[in-house]
């Protein structure tokens, strides 16, 4: 791809609607979700921006910085977005099925991001000044008790609430993850408007076979 020519980085440059900087980090999510991160260099990044090298460098000093705020940049914003189902006022299935949808439409709206976290699951986050598995951990552990307490009330059918959460991780991310593979299976585009719609209820059908209690 030939390198365009660029204007001062002294500032973020507006190119467009996005800045230099947010086209790095978009390109970059592109790069790391296609290749992982040993596949991807950042000669590959600033040429997919039409940047050179030494520019992308004036953002970000090294590969491990930019895959580092890549990756926390969503993390952070998929948080907001089940903090704000979790705080929202609906209470028993209201709520799962509230946080089901918001998850799966994060991921919808990210899928090259899924793929970002399970290439990091599978490398055991080596690549990440954090661990994930701490960071998501409380979490878990919430939504484990929620889940414990509403049996315990009678609210949801008696389940294994961990193997039930992790069924759910399975569920939502493996759809996008597996993108090209399912494609095959299912001979219809799996990021289609309809397809994910279809998929969507389909999750939250299953998840309200395995929770709701059916009236007697």
């Amino acid at each position: 791809m030939a390198v365009q020519p660029e204007a001062s980085l002294d500032d973020a440059i507006e190119t467009g609607i996005r800045s230099t900087r947010e086209q790095i980090l978009d390109e970059a999510l592109a790069c790391f979700a296609q290749a992982g991160y040993e596949g991807t260099s950042l000669n590959d990044i600033a040429a997919g921006v039409g940047i050179r090298r030494p520019s992308l460098l004036h953002h970000f000093p090294s590969k491990e910085a930019l895959y580092q705020e890549v990756f926390e940049h969503l993390l952070s914003d998929w948080f907001d977005r089940l903090t704000g189902a979790i705080a929202a006022p609906e209470e028993g299935w209201d709520k799962v099925e509230l946080v089901l949808r918001t998850g799966f439409r994060f991921f919808a709206d990210n899928p090259s991001y899924v793929r970002m976290v399970r290439r990091e699951a599978i490398d055991g986050g080596q690549h990440l000044a954090i661990d994930l598995a701490s960071v998501l951990r409380p979490m878990f552990d919430l939504a484990t008790e929620y889940f414990t307490r509403e049996m315990d009330n009678g609210t949801f059918l008696r389940q294994d609430a961990r193997q039930l959460l992790i069924t759910g991780y399975g569920a939502l991310l493996s759809y996008f993850s597996d993108e090209p593979f399912l494609e095959g299976l299912l001979d219809v585009a799996p990021m289609s408007d309809a397809a994910l719609a279809a998929r969507e209820e389909h999750v939250v059908d299953f998840f309200r076979a395995a929770l709701v209690p059916r009236p007697t």
